[in-house]
């Protein structure tokens, strides 16, 4: 049976950013990512290897304010990407779960394609938003791109930190989960006949 591409090129400019951003649902996982913002990159590197979505981010913003404004925008864009190249979501597992640890943090993810954005998260230690990752990426930017991931790419959504100290390991973590259960939940599978809804629709 032949499969859909499911593939999409988006740019969006602001006059706080410009994003440019391909992705290939049914990659290997390569990515070539510049978003200005280091820690992101490599947040970014990580959920295309291990959701196997080949990813080419090019973003620039005014970081000279915050890296708010670029790591929104950019998960704004990467979720629409995400919600196009899905299409019309038949013959797709739809649901996804992953536990992730790196060293002492440990993150669950799980993931519905189910069109109604929806995000539950939570666990982060008492804190962990006001600390700084790799000089100037916030915590708070974590729950940030997941926001803006769950509202733009039509996904249900929920995340959860059960343990962890160091701020690099607990969102790192926490992204690998979101890019594990993301990778199951994309997935095709060769049992589901149409779109996998009693409405019939996602």
């Amino acid at each position: 049976m032949t499969r859909p591409a499911r593939t999409a090129s988006l740019r969006r400019a602001t006059s706080e950013s410009t994003v440019e951003l391909e992705l290939d649902l049914d990659g290997t996982g390569r990515s070539s990512i510049q978003t200005t913002v280091p820690f992101f990159d490599h947040m970014l590197t990580a959920f295309a290897k291990h959701s196997l979505t080949d990813l080419t981010v090019r973003a620039h913003g005014d970081t000279d304010i915050d890296a708010h404004h670029t790591v929104e925008d950019t998960a704004i864009v990467l979720g629409q990407a995400i919600r196009q190249a899905l299409g019309d979501k038949a013959g797709i597992s739809r649901y996804g779960d992953a536990m992730v640890p790196l060293d002492e943090a440990l993150a669950r993810a799980v993931v519905d394609i189910s069109g109604r954005p929806y995000l539950v998260h939570g666990g982060e230690p008492a804190g962990f938003e006001f600390h700084l990752i790799g000089g100037h990426f916030t915590g708070s930017l974590v729950r940030h791109t997941f926001e803006a991931l769950a509202v733009h790419g039509g996904l249900t959504l929920h995340v959860e930190v059960l343990s962890g100290r160091d701020p690099h390991h607990i969102a790192e973590a926490e992204y690998k989960a979101f890019a594990r259960a993301f990778r199951s939940a994309k997935a095709w599978d060769g049992l589901v006949d149409g779109i996998p809804s009693t409405k019939g629709a996602l």
